[in-house]
């Protein structure tokens, strides 16, 4: 037993005719496309997180500077 009940002969008589059916080049066609593909959302997936990493930096700074300067102010009124 194989997948769900399919034997590796069903699979391989399945397999032969979708060869038979498309040919050997349009099914290269089609995997070399959706490799492609993936690869393009595996990079946009990286560079959304590359992208994020600076941002929440950014955002740390800007919180930091508002509490630096308040308690610049505050020696400043204590003075």
């Amino acid at each position: 037993m194989g997948l769900g009940g399919i034997s590796i002969w069903q699979l391989l008589i399945i397999l032969l005719i979708v060869v038979m059916i498309f040919g050997t080049k349009r099914l290269k066609n089609v995997g070399s496309d959706l490799g492609g593909a993936i690869k393009g959302f595996k990079k946009s997936l990286q560079d959304d997180e590359t992208d994020s990493k600076p941002g929440s930096e950014l955002e740390n700074d800007k919180n930091a500077a508002p509490s630096h300067e308040k308690k610049t102010s505050d020696s400043d009124t204590g003075n």
